[in-house]
């Protein structure tokens, strides 16, 4: 009888969550969380959009907590929803703890940005800086991963939403560049440091 030594094995390269159903109830009770809080704005008489984040005000930076949570009425909300709803579930691809830990990465960076760049009094709301992540994280996990699989879902996403990068440039005062910039940043940051602990346990197995 011979040994033979095992070799190293990568991290599997999905394109579709392991747990499809658990995905579908971690994506979906996020969604509806948002639209429960959208209905609470409109119904009670306090201003929830208050808690966003307020640019360079240390009052305003437990914004970068909220505020991802918060939209500036119904429209805002549904316009976020199918992006947020398709990205976040694709992003799970790899289990629900790492999609956690690039859901904090990208909702942290994205506000960070926001309370540091956005105009003085501003108060910037929505989601829109995590679906900018979120899909920014899926576009370059490609490059790190080098898998076939998720270099083509790359490509039907840039096909699909493309234009949606041109979100990152100043335009509409009443829209958060800012917001979606260090989104897309918080995902590429995310993508990288997915790929820096992957490698760190492929060698370990070595």
């Amino acid at each position: 009888m011979s040994t033979v030594p095992v070799q190293p094995s990568k991290p599997a390269a999905r394109v579709f969550p392991p747990n499809p159903v658990q995905a579908v109830i971690v994506v979906g009770g996020f969604a509806a969380l948002l639209y429960l809080i959208e209905f609470l704005d409109a119904v009670l008489p306090a201003d929830l959009d208050q808690f966003g984040i307020i640019a360079r005000d240390s009052s305003g930076l437990d914004g970068i907590l909220w505020a991802p949570l918060l939209h500036s009425g119904w429209g805002h909300l549904v316009s976020n929803t199918l992006p947020l709803v398709v990205l976040a579930f694709l992003a799970m691809a790899n289990g629900l703890a790492q999609w956690v830990a690039v859901t904090a990465t990208i909702w942290l960076v994205s506000g960070a940005g926001v309370w540091l760049t956005a105009n003085p009094g501003t108060v910037t709301v929505g989601a829109s800086g995590l679906c900018f992540g979120w899909l920014l994280f899926l576009l370059v996990r490609g490059l790190f991963t080098r898998s076939v699989l998720h270099i083509a879902l790359a490509l039907v996403l840039l096909g699909y939403w493309g234009t949606m990068l041109f979100g990152v440039l100043p335009g509409d005062p009443r829209i958060s560049w800012q917001g979606h910039l260090f989104g897309a940043l918080g995902g590429v940051l995310a993508a990288w440091l997915v790929s820096m602990g992957n490698r760190s346990v492929t060698k370990q197995a070595a």
